[in-house]
């Protein structure tokens, strides 16, 4: 788990950065019970399998997993169960028309605490197609390589 300016990371997506091409990311705060966040504290959760939905104005994370907290007892809740996100209307309103061209879907980034507050990062996001993922792996690899020359030439 990173620590940086108060934000302790909980979760991240990598599959979505490199399935889509993120074009807008949007802060949002989710609705959550007390043995969730106790769960979270404890670095709980996936949101390998998660997507957003859109519903009446409302924004939904949906197969977010979150494991019951060991000591819950009864209060323990669902771990798939579908949790709300806080966000602006017109915010929604935006991303909603924007998710509604073809090729654009709403993704989640990552889960993370910003101060005592449980915050997701979901980005409006644009699939990539199977040459598109090729060319990421080809400037992954010679940036890895110039790196690796760059360390030769000064350390041999």
């Amino acid at each position: 788990m990173a620590k940086k300016e108060g934000i302790k990371l909980v979760a991240n997506n990598k599959k979505a950065r490199h399935d889509y091409f993120i074009e807008e990311t949007y802060e949002t705060g989710i609705v959550l019970h007390g043995t969730e966040v106790k769960s979270l504290r404890l670095g709980q959760c996936s949101i390998k399998e998660a997507f957003i939905s859109i519903d009446h104005g409302e924004v939904f994370i949906n197969r977010m997993h979150i494991n019951p907290y060991e000591k819950g007892n009864i209060f323990n809740k669902d771990p798939l169960r579908v949790k709300k996100l806080l966000m602006h209307k017109n915010e929604i309103y935006k991303m909603e028309s924007r998710a509604q061209v073809k090729g654009y879907t709403i993704v989640p980034l990552r889960v993370y605490f910003k101060g005592s507050l449980v915050k997701v990062e979901i980005g409006l996001a644009k699939g990539k197609k199977l040459y598109d993922k090729r060319q990421d792996i080809a400037k992954k690899d010679q940036k890895r390589e110039a790196q690796r020359d760059f360390k030769v030439r000064n350390f041999g």
